[in-house]
C-alpha cells in the first residue's frame, strides 16, 4: 500500500528534482522480415515497425499526463541490421537505414537503434557490409543510431573490428563536419553489449529477445542529489543507505510506467533500466552529485571511489524494487550531456585519462567526448582498445562514443543541441600507438572467461 506521504514525496521528486522516465523503448524483432529482395525487406521492416509502434508515442504521452510523470523520449530498437538483412542481395545497407528513419518519423519516436553488428569474434561478409554502410547511413538519416560490439569477456577483443570502428568514427566525423561531426554522437563501440538496453545510441533488440518488448529507462540524478543533501557530512554507511533507498523509490515509478505501457500496447514488459543519465539542464547532473558527496570537482582524487559508491548502491536499490532490472543500470558520465562535467573539463579538473579510470566502475564508458578533429585513426583505435580491455577484464559493459570534431581544436566547443548538449574539445595524448594497434588479429579472452 502506498501511503500519502510516499505519494507526496514522489510528487516532490518530479516537480523539484527532475525525476522523469527518460525513455520508453519498444524493442522489435526484424527476423521475420528476411527477404532476398532488398526493396521487399526494407518495405517489410518499415511496415512492421510502424504497425508494432503505431501507438507508442501516444501511449507514452497519455501515461505522462495521467500519472504526472514526465516521459521524455519514446524510442525503438530493432534486431541488429547485419543479422536481419543478412539474406538480402544488395551492395550496402544504407537504404535499410533510410527505411528505419522513415519509420521513426512515422511513429513519432526520437531515435531508432539497431543499425548494428556483433563482431566480437569475427566479421562475416554481411557484417562488413553493415560496417561499410555506417558513415553514410548516419550522415543521411536523422534518427538512426548505430552500434558495434567488438569485444566480450568470453570472446576477447577483435582488434581488426576495433580498427574498422575507429575508421568509421573518422569517416562519419568528416561526412557530418558541417554539423560539428554530430554523426559520431549516434555511433557507439561496445564490449559486452547487452540485448535489452533502452538507452541510445547503443540500443538494439537482441536475438535472444521475443518478437517485441517494452524496456523503460528511468533517470533521477536530481533526486539522488537532493537525497544526499539530507545526509551531508554523514558517514559512508549512511550515504550508501540513502542512495540505495532513493534508487528503490525511483525504480518503483519506472515499474509502474513500464507495466502500464506494456498493458496498453499489448507488448510484453522487458526490463527497467535504472541509469542515472544526466541532461544539459541545471539540477540534472552526475557531476553535481559528486560535488555533493564532497568533491570540489569531478576529477579530484576520490572521484573513482565516489562513482563506484553511486553505481553500486543505485543497482542495489533498483534490484530490490523491481523483478526485472536490466539494461545497463547505474551512473552515466557523458561529458556533453552534463553541464557539471563540462565545467570540470573547462576547469582542468577532468581529463580523458581520469574519465577512463571512472569507467572502470560506472555503467558504460567514454561517452559523448569531443576530440580534436585531427586525432588520428590509430589514436582513436587505442582509446577504443583501452576501454574494451576494461570491459573484457572486469566482465562489464563498456562503450566508447567519441567525436573527433572536424576543424576544431582543444579548447573549442562543439554544439550538438537538445539532449546531446555541447562539449569542450578535450586534449588527447600526443604519444603514438600505431605500431601497437596495427598488429590486428584477436586479443584472447582472459582466463576468468572459462566458467563452465
Amino acid at each position: 500500500m502506498i501511503t500519502i506521504n510516499e505519494a507526496r514525496e514522489t510528487i516532490r521528486m518530479i516537480s523539484e528534482a527532475n525525476l522523469d522516465v527518460r525513455t520508453i523503448t519498444m524493442g522489435i524483432s526484424l527476423l521475420d522480415c528476411a527477404d532476398s529482395d532488398y526493396k521487399a525487406f526494407c518495405d517489410k521492416i518499415y511496415d512492421k515497425i510502424t504497425r508494432k509502434a503505431e501507438h507508442l508515442s501516444r501511449v507514452g504521452d497519455d501515461i505522462a499526463h495521467e500519472y504526472g510523470v514526465p516521459v521524455v523520449n519514446k524510442r525503438i530498437s530493432v534486431t541488429p541490421m547485419a543479422i536481419a538483412a543478412a539474406g538480402c542481395r544488395c551492395e550496402d545497407y544504407v537504404e535499410a537505414a533510410r527505411a528505419l528513419d522513415r519509420a521513426a518519423v512515422a511513429t513519432g519516436v526520437n531515435f531508432v537503434g539497431g543499425f548494428s553488428a556483433l563482431v566480437q569474434k569475427g566479421i562475416t561478409p554481411e557484417d562488413r557490409k553493415l560496417l561499410d554502410s555506417i558513415p553514410t547511413a548516419l550522415c543521411e538519416t536523422e534518427r538512426v543510431c548505430s552500434s558495434v560490439n567488438v569485444a566480450s569477456t568470453r570472446s576477447g577483443i577483435n582488434m581488426n573490428a576495433v580498427n574498422i570502428a575507429a575508421r568509421i568514427v573518422k569517416d562519419t566525423a568528416m561526412l557530418t563536419r558541417d554539423r560539428d561531426s554530430i554523426g559520431c554522437a549516434k555511433f557507439v563501440v561496445f564490449c559486452n553489449a547487452v540485448e535489452d538496453n533502452p538507452f541510445m545510441a547503443g540500443a538494439f533488440h537482441g536475438v535472444g529477445e521475443g518478437d517485441a518488448a517494452i524496456n523503460v529507462g528511468v533517470s533521477g540524478p536530481g533526486v539522488v542529489k537532493r537525497a544526499i543533501e539530507s545526509v551531508r557530512g554523514a558517514d559512508f554507511e549512511t550515504l550508501c543507505e540513502m542512495v540505495k533507498r532513493t534508487a528503490f523509490k525511483i525504480t518503483r515509478v519506472g515499474q509502474l510506467v513500464a507495466q502500464e505501457a506494456s498493458r496498453r500496447l499489448n507488448v510484453p514488459f522487458g526490463v527497467i533500466d535504472l541509469s542515472l543519465a544526466p541532461t544539459p539542464a541545471m539540477g540534472d547532473s552526475i557531476a553535481e552529485i559528486l560535488r555533493e558527496m564532497g568533491l570540489e570537482q569531478p576529477g579530484a582524487p576520490g572521484t573513482t571511489a565516489a562513482v563506484a559508491i553511486l553505481n553500486d548502491n543505485v543497482k542495489k536499490g533498483g534490484v530490490m524494487a523491481g523483478s526485472y532490472v536490466g539494461g545497463l543500470s547505474g551512473a552515466f558520465i557523458p561529458v556533453s550531456e552534463d553541464h557539471g562535467m563540462i565545467e570540470a573539463v573547462r576547469a582542468g579538473a577532468l581529463t580523458l585519462e581520469k574519465l577512463e579510470a571512472m569507467t572502470c566502475v560506472c555503467s558504460v564508458g567514454l561517452d559523448m567526448i569531443a576530440l580534436p578533429g585531427d586525432t588520428s585513426v590509430d589514436t582513436i583505435s587505442g582509446i577504443i582498445l583501452d576501454e574494451m580491455a576494461i570491459g573484457m577484464i572486469n566482465n562489464k559493459t563498456t562503450a566508447v562514443r567519441v567525436i573527433p570534431v572536424t576543424g576544431k581544436n582543444v579548447g573549442d566547443t562543439a554544439f550538438f543541441g537538445g539532449l546531446l548538449g555541447e562539449a569542450p574539445v578535450m586534449e588527447v595524448s600526443r604519444f603514438k600507438c600505431a605500431d601497437f594497434v596495427r598488429r590486428g588479429g584477436r586479443i584472447p579472452a582472459p582466463i576468468h572467461s572459462f566458467r563452465n
